[in-house]
Parts: C-alpha cells; structure tokens; sequence
C-alpha cells in the first residue's frame, strides 16, 4: 500500500459533492436553503436545460460581505453554527460548510454578493481554484451561478437524465420549500419561461392558496385541516381525505422544524393511521409540519440533511399516529371537512338509535344471529353486539321533518331508492347518493370495533404451549417487553437464548398464524416500540364479519328505515368510506344537477 497522505483540497470537495450533490435539483436544494436562511423575502431560480448547462438562485437575503466571500467557498466555513452546543440545537436549514465548495469543485461557479449599503463583490472558482474577488453590480442580497454542473466529472455527468426528468425533481422541490415558507416570494424559470410563481402569503387565507397553487385546488377542498399540539410537539397542515388517496406517493410533504424530510418512523405512523379507511395499494396525501425544540431532534445523520433522527421517537410516532388517526376518525359523512368533537356537531341531535333499524324483512337478523352463534362468545365478541337491536317503525316514521334548511342533516332526508342498491337523499345543498351497503357495512364495523374495545382483548390459554426460534436480539426483546405482550393478549415467556414459548393467544385470532403475528409483533416492537398488528388482525375479522352482515344490495328499504341509516352515517366515525376504502356518499349540488341539463345557458 502506498504512504498515507492528505488528500487535495479539490479532491477533497469533490468527494464531499458526491455525498451532497446527487443532481442539479441538490445543487438547487443548497442554495434556496442558503438563502431562506439569510432571510430573504424573494427567491429567484433560473434554470437551463434541466439543470446542466446554468442554475442560478438570486435572493434579498442579507447578503455576505466581502471579506467572507473567500471563506464561503471554503469547506467547513459557516456563519451557522460556533460550538457542539449550536450542533445540538439547529435552528437554520443549512450549516455543515461543505455545500457551495462542493459545487464549486463540480462546476463553473461565480458567487455575487452586497450586504447592506456596502459595495456588491463578486468571487468565481475556475478549475477548483477560487479567483480574487473583484467589484460587481448588485442590489442587497446574493446571487450564485452555477454553469456546466459536473464538466470536469464526465462519469458523474453521464448519470444525469434527460432534461425534462432533472427539471421535474427541481420544480418538486420548489414546491415542497414553497409549502413550508408561505411568507417567501419563489419564482422558477426553465430555459427563459416562466414556470411558478408563488406570491408571499400575508395571512392563514394565503397560505391556504398557496397550498392549492401547489397541489391544486383539489387538495384543500378533500382534506383535513390539521391542528394539534401536546408533550412539546405541535403537528399542522393539512391531510388528505382517503377518498382522495392516490396511486403513488407524489404528494406527501413532511416538514421537520420547517426541513422536508424522508423519515421510516413518520411514514410508518401515516401508514398506521389510514390502515383502516385506504384501500390496498393507494397512498394518502398530506402537507405536514411538525415543530418540536432543536434539542429533541438531530438533523445531522445524513449529508443532504434528507432524514432526521429524533431522540423520543416513539413519542413522535404515537403523537402522529394518535393526532391522525383521531382526526380521520371524526370524518362522517355528509359533514364539512373540519375535525370536530361528536359534541360540537352543528346539526340538530335527532333521536340516539341503540341500533340500526333495519331488522325487519331485511334477512340482516338471520345472518347476525348466525355469526353470533358461531363467532360470538368464542371468538371474543359479545354476541349482543351481533345481533342488531330494532327500533320501532312508526317511532321513526313519526318524526317531523324539519323544512328550513337550517333544520336539515347533513345528509338531508331519504326520497327514494335506486335499483335496491343506492339511497337517494335531499339536503341543503342538493342530491346525496349513499350506497347503502357501505355506509352499513361501516356502521356495523365500528360497533364491532367499539365493543370490542370496551371488553378489552381477551385471551385463552394453549393447550400445548407453541415453541419459537427466535434471534438472540427477538429473545430479548420479548424477556425486556413482557408486559408489552400482556397488554396485546399474549402470554410469552423466553425458553433460551432463541427460543421463546407462547401459552396464552388472543381469542379472536385462534385461526391465524401464530408464529407469523407473534415474529411480527416482535418486528414491530424492535423498529417503533409498539404494534398494531393484534388489532390490525382482529379488526379484519371484524371488518369481513361486518361485510357479511350488513343489509345487502337489492333490499328495498322504506323511508323510515333509509332515513335510520342516514343517521346513524351522521353519527358513526369515518362513515364517509366503507371499510375498504370506497366512498359511502356522493353529494351532488344543485349548480351540478342545473349543468347536466344546460339549465341558464
């Protein structure tokens, strides 16, 4: 091996950009964070060709001043950060040093600056080398040029792709810093035109266009305003409704203390949190930000500072988790996306049913009554939860309806029934459609699931106790975390090094796999401290039980029993979507109705 020896600065900075810069919209990422973090109010980015032939980022930021410009193109020179007590609480976007050297070293590179009423000066870097700087013309704030991004590294250069695609990443990325500071002006340009605009937000109501400018206005009309903070952490922004999930992940914004990040703990509790209302396959959307103190949270794991790690974070995990799914939970259909308390519901409290009243002449009883022999007390659910309760016809067909639309439900009154299959309703604002099988199905589902809650999980004991082989780190886990497994319904006591034995299983769930749940539940305690896997399994039990039980397509209903359903839909959480996914209601407004048929044309 030859002597150990420094190794040069350029190839020191060339290395760095290979941790840094991974295309042109890294270079773009390096600077719009300098500049939000020199206070600028307006944002600039011209780009060409994708990236590769010219980027340039102007600001009115508060710009370097002329002695610094030699030392901002130095590696691991900042004005961030001056101890390891600054280190552990990070309060701007950058502050490692490394970033303008680094794409120094990979481009032809010029840094043009004035900082307050002092003379503009301008400094470039031709063959890795720095020139001197020399007088320029510039207003307060900073421009950085950056032309021919990896000339002098051909095989970097070769992994950049077809213009369009690089352009792509850059414009995602404006959009994704545009969402997190509303209060900053961006414009993006491609090759000479024009692409965003984003106008600075003076208030809440600007900031929510600026969320639709971004994700279209789409977004904010099916999503939840979200607005919560407790144990230090607060969360905001806004989350998708499941009905408007899509196919990939493209919008999915989560801000760290004002930084997008890519976090395995955040995305795993919006993943927990929509398990019981997204179909398979598709994925929510969401903007969120979460601040917490600097302290709590590392941002230093990861040289383009994309992941953070945070010191509680299973305290983060269940926050998010809990916070999402409570608000989910209160989306009932028919009623205005806000997250509201059952008790602050605006519409007037009809009369509270003990079920619905669809037992008479549906065949709904039978099949419930079947399922309760079969499932009910062995399985662990009460079979008085199976078995629906009536209520009285002529109660329900007693009860006035209200004629001013302040008096009208959200999901209105029942007029008629379409092909046995789908309820049509009259509100305020128009025609509601409800596929009466899936609101059903959701009602009955969440009453399964709520008294399933109340008696706990029960458990029954093996009558011989099933033998794991387990890794020395699962073992582990399972001697540590015992009352972890109690609490889920399991009785698991370790055997060896790499064994384990579980005598005790939850009721529900005696036909499942065992061994499979058990080394799952232990996955999930290793990566994120809990595990949803016991109630995930029991609640698709539960969902298939209530599939099966609740009224079927072609059953005419009368009026009295339709408008039933349509309450109990105003009073059941997440009664917006069945339990797989698919919407329970359509709402179609007069305006709509007025198109179809050329109504004011």
């Amino acid at each position: 091996m030859p002597r150990i020896h420094a190794l040069p600065p350029t190839l020191v900075n060339q290395i760095a950009a290979g941790e840094v810069i991974e295309r042109a919209a890294s270079v773009v990422k390096e600077l719009i964070e300098n500049s939000v973090d020199a206070g600028a109010g307006r944002i600039e980015i011209e780009i060409e060709d994708g990236g590769a032939r010219l980027i340039r980022v102007r600001d009115d930021g508060g710009g370097i001043d002329a002695d610094d410009l030699p030392l901002a193109i130095t590696a691991h020179a900042t004005s961030k950060i001056s101890s390891f007590e600054d280190i552990e609480r990070v309060g701007t976007l950058g502050f490692r040093g490394e970033a303008l050297p680094s794409i120094a070293s990979v481009s032809r590179f010029a840094l043009t600056s004035r900082s307050g009423n002092a003379d503009a000066w301008s400094i470039e870097v031709a063959g890795g080398k720095p020139q001197a700087p020399r007088p320029a013309q510039h207003p307060r704030g900073t421009s950085v040029e950056v032309r021919d991004l990896f000339y002098n590294v051909p095989a970097r250069r070769k992994f950049l792709r077809a213009e369009r695609t690089e352009f792509g990443h850059i414009d995602d990325l404006v959009k994704s810093i545009a969402l997190a500071r509303t209060a900053i002006e961006f414009r993006l340009t491609h090759n000479g035109k024009a692409v965003r605009l984003y106008k600075p937000a003076r208030d809440e109501g600007d900031a929510v266009r600026r969320v639709g400018d971004v994700l279209g206005e789409s977004f904010t009309s099916q999503s939840l305003r979200i607005e919560h903070a407790a144990a230090g952490l607060n969360l905001s922004g806004w989350v998708g409704l499941p009905t408007a999930s899509r196919s990939q992940a493209d919008q999915q914004y989560f801000h760290v203390n004002g930084r997008l990040v890519r976090d395995k703990q955040v995305a795993h509790a919006v993943r927990q949190a929509y398990a019981d209302v997204l179909f398979h396959g598709r994925h929510p959307a969401f903007v969120l930000f979460l601040d917490l103190d600097p302290a709590l949270v590392d941002v230093n794991v990861h040289p383009a500072k994309h992941e953070v790690r945070f010191r509680e974070s299973r305290l983060v995990h269940d926050f998010l988790y809990r916070t999402l799914h409570d608000a989910l939970a209160e989306t009932r259909a028919g009623v205005e996306q806000a997250v509201a308390p059952a008790s602050a519901l605006s519409w007037p409290q009809y009369r509270q049913q003990g079920g619905l009243g669809l037992g008479l002449g549906l065949g709904v009883r039978e099949p419930l009554a079947d399922y309760a022999a079969l499932l009910g007390e062995v399985r662990g659910v009460p079979s008085q939860v199976l078995a629906m309760t009536d209520v009285a016809m002529e109660t329900l067909a007693s009860v006035n309806i209200p004629q001013a639309d302040g008096d009208i439900p959200p999901l209105g009154f029942a007029i008629a029934q379409l092909h046995g299959i789908y309820v049509l309703a009259q509100n305020a604002h128009g025609l509601v459609v409800v596929d009466m099988h899936a609101a059903h199905e959701r009602i009955t589902y969440e009453k399964l699931k709520a008294s399933q809650s109340g008696d706990g999980i029960r458990s029954q004991q093996l009558l011989v106790p099933l033998g794991l082989a387990l890794s020395e780190r699962e073992a582990s886990v399972v001697e540590e975390q015992g009352d972890r497994f109690t609490a889920l319904g399991f009785d698991i006591v370790r055997s060896g090094a790499q064994s384990a034995s579980v005598r005790r299983v939850p009721t529900l769930l005696d036909d499942v796999d065992i061994a499979k749940l058990v080394r799952d539940v232990i996955a999930d305690v290793i990566a994120h401290g809990s595990s949803r896997r016991v109630e995930e399994a029991g609640n698709e039990l539960l969902s298939t039980m209530a599939c099966h039980g609740s009224v079927r397509a072609n059953r005419r209903l009368t009026l009295p029993e339709m408008n039933a359903l349509l309450r109990e839909m105003e009073m059941t959480e997440r009664s917006g979507q069945c339990n797989h996914g698919r919407p329970t209601t359509v709402q179609l407004s007069i305006a709509e109705i007025d198109r179809l048929f050329l109504r004011g044309r």
